[in-house]
């Protein structure tokens, strides 16, 4: 098959939570044999250089950034308000994208044309009058969810009810692009629900898959446990959850364990976070290599209020056999056992108490990363997914 990929962002580097998923469906793919192109949005918030990518990656990609400004206007912000639409998707409207669109669409015939999160839906009418490929929206999220928690989360009344304006347009245009639309492939078994609860449409569940091989178990070489957070900072729901942790949960957890040391990283940190100055919380940044972060440090914490889709973040720690504690919310979509592979806890009392049984008694760290990396060997394995995936394609173009 030949399979173009429209993308909100490159997938090269695989960076953060959005380009890592893109990627092993891409990278899946032409290892299963298939033809694949990439035309990718290239934007202030994830600016790559062409000249950066390795040739080797182009050659099997074909891949493609086209500049798109996606940074926030205030008149066309305000303009919007007086509308229907959904200003998360106007951004994303593009004459440069859809003219490249429309070439690429006319020099070559394509199977299948996959939108990678629902931002690219706005090209749907270019694609039917260019192309008979079938379309397949690849959701990573219920994006209108995230803009709901985000909007509950705000204690500030006018941006609640802003959030909230955008919240609602956005879930009106998310409602009506699955009848546009040949296919759903979402990233949970829950947001699969979602969509089949108001379409008739194929939708099937699609979650983040690893090769086990390039996720060595390394246990920390720690004489006393360190809690760990990263993400992509440029996202609001993992700030407030970095904010959370430190005025509910860090002091008191410092003044029981005065050797505990908590890193944070990510890349795109606010000023706010990169100004820190908290004993033992060392903000590392932008890392250069996420095995050897992972490798050094032993919990990961995911205190998140708000999102949708599925933590890629999670299922990398499992796979690196990483005990790891997080909200109801956070591990929304994974496959878990709650106790045996994946720790939650939902209020700051249960954070201490978590974090403080894991300090106490290391042997609980190293049997639940165990539990943890065979979950991420059954449940996310790459090769499953993407043969599901596959399957699922024919499907459409019998």
């Amino acid at each position: 098959m030949r399979i173009l990929f429209l993308c909100n962002k490159s997938p090269w580097p695989s960076k953060e939570g959005g380009p890592i998923a893109m990627n092993m469906l891409i990278e899946g793919m032409i290892e299963a044999g298939h033809k694949v192109k990439v035309l990718a949005v290239n934007s202030f918030k994830y600016n790559i250089r062409a000249d950066d990518i390795p040739p080797e990656y182009c050659l099997k990609t074909g891949i493609e950034l086209i500049d798109v400004d996606l940074r926030v206007k205030v008149l066309p912000a305000f303009l919007n308000l007086f509308t229907r639409n959904s200003y998360h998707i106007e951004r994303f409207i593009s004459d440069s994208f859809a003219c490249r669109l429309k070439e690429v669409l006319q020099e070559s015939d394509y199977d299948i044309v996959q939108l990678e999160i629902l931002m690219m839906a706005s090209y749907i009418d270019l694609i039917r009058s260019h192309s008979k490929a079938k379309i397949v929206l690849r959701a990573h999220n219920i994006e209108h969810l995230i803009w709901e928690r985000v909007a509950a989360n705000s204690s500030n009344p006018f941006k609640k009810w802003y959030i909230n304006h955008l919240a609602k347009t956005l879930k009106t245009f998310e409602i009506r692009v699955p009848a546009l639309v040949d296919g759903i492939a979402a990233i949970t078994g829950k947001d699969a629900e979602f969509f089949r609860s108001i379409t008739s449409k194929p939708v099937i569940s699609i979650p983040f898959g690893i090769n086990p091989a390039d996720y060595p178990v390394r246990e920390a070489a720690n004489n006393y446990p360190t809690i760990f957070i990263i993400g992509a900072m440029n996202w609001i729901p993992n700030q407030e959850g970095v904010r959370w942790f430190l005025q509910n949960v860090w002091t008191d957890l410092h003044k029981k364990y005065p050797g505990l040391r908590f890193h944070i990283a990510g890349r795109e940190m606010p000023a706010w976070m990169k100004e820190l100055s908290l004993a033992n919380v060392l903000v590392e940044g932008e890392v250069e290599n996420a095995s050897d972060f992972y490798a050094a440090n032993d919990i990961m914490i995911v205190p998140l209020f708000s999102g949708s889709g599925i933590r890629i973040k999670i299922i990398e720690a499992m796979a690196w056999g990483k005990t790891v504690i997080s909200t109801s919310l956070g591990a929304e979509g994974i496959e878990y056992t709650r106790g045996e592979n994946l720790l939650i806890a939902d209020l700051a009392c249960e954070f201490f108490e978590m974090i403080s049984v894991c300090v106490e008694h290391p042997e609980l760290i190293r049997k639940t990363g165990i539990n943890a990396r065979r979950l991420a060997e059954s449940k996310y394995d790459r090769k499953n997914i993407i043969a599901k995936l596959e399957a699922f394609y024919k499907n459409l173009t019998a």
